[in-house]
Parts: structure tokens; sequence; C-alpha cells
């Protein structure tokens, strides 16, 4: 056991987090999405949400700089009346890493599942919110 770590974070995520490289994406996904099927590399977090997820990973996780969009959401399917109001939470914990929640891209639902399949990882949540996977971007340790 470790001291200062979020229990949330298990070993094979902490391992993850490390061996990513600038440049790569994570992808904090929620329960109905199709992980296991595109996936790289798949870290189950069963019984988590994502805000507790995004928190904890941010904590150890650079966002890259040098990417004019290095977070990314799934866009609301063209005529669905949701309203992700979960995006509002990440919002306010990316801003705590002053990260300019404007430079956010959002992503047509295919194009994010094709870019599901090149990320680094994808972390399986149990997440119920729709439209609530989102990708970050890795960038350096610059201290």
């Amino acid at each position: 056991m470790l001291k200062g770590i979020p229990n949330i974070l298990s070993p094979e995520l902490l391992k993850t987090l490390a061996e990513m490289g600038h440049g790569d994406d994570i992808i904090i996904a929620d329960g109905n999405f199709p992980a296991a099927s595109h996936a790289q590399r798949i870290i189950r977090a069963d019984g988590h949400d994502i805000p507790e997820m995004l928190k904890a990973i941010t904590q150890f996780l650079p966002i890259d700089t040098y990417d004019d969009h290095p977070v990314a959401l799934m866009e609301v399917v063209k005529g669905d009346p949701i309203e992700p109001t979960i995006w509002k939470e990440y919002e306010a914990i990316l801003e705590t890493y002053n990260y300019d929640f404007r430079a956010t891209e959002y992503v047509e639902r295919f194009a994010f599942y094709e870019r599901a399949k090149k990320a680094y990882a994808i972390v399986a949540t149990s997440e119920k919110a729709l439209y609530a996977n989102i990708i970050l971007k890795k960038g350096v340790v610059s201290e």
C-alpha cells in the first residue's frame, strides 16, 4: 500500500498512466460504452463513476498544453434531447488544473469510437449518465 494515492486508482491504472507518453489518449468511458470491443488496453473500474475517476486521474496525469483540443467529449447525436449535465462537473474538475473548457472538442459518436480504438487505454466505469465519455490527451511534466 502507498500513501497519498486515491484508492480508486488501481495498480493497473497507475501503471498505465505511468507508461503513457506525451500525446497518448486515455478514455474514461461510461457503462454503456463498448469498451471491451474497442480497447487496446482495458482497465475495469466497475462500481465507480466518471467524475470521481476524473478527479483522481487528473491529480497525476498532465493535460497536453501543446494540443488545441486535449480533452474531447462524445457529442450528442442530432435529434437526441439529452443535455449532458455531467459535462459541468468535468468543467469544474478540469478548471482546478487551469484547463480552459472552451478548448474541449466534441466528437461525433462513430468518430469517437474510431478514436477509442487508437487510444492507449480505456477505463471502463459504471457511470450511468449518457454522453459521459471523455478523452484526455497526456501532456508533459515540466517540473
